[in-house]
């Protein structure tokens, strides 16, 4: 699954793959803001992403699109 979070002042969003599920990962951001705290997300290589939560403009969860590469017909 593809998480994108918007993070103020930034011009770039992060966007990380992660083996979470939906849920799960809006149960963290859930959890992060109601505690004013940082959200902490893991990717699919086991790399953490933390960030603090007030910083946050917006999160963004959707399911990964497998692109086609090199020459494809449709």
């Amino acid at each position: 699954m593809e998480v994108k979070i918007g993070v103020q002042y930034a011009s770039r969003e992060l966007v990380l793959e992660s083996a979470q599920t939906p849920a799960e990962v809006e149960e963290l951001v859930t959890e992060a803001m109601a505690k004013d705290s940082v959200l902490t997300l893991t990717d699919e290589k086991g790399r953490k992403v933390i960030v603090p939560i007030a910083k946050v403009a917006y999160v963004e969860i959707a399911e990964s699109s497998n692109r086609p590469f090199g020459f494809t017909t449709r």
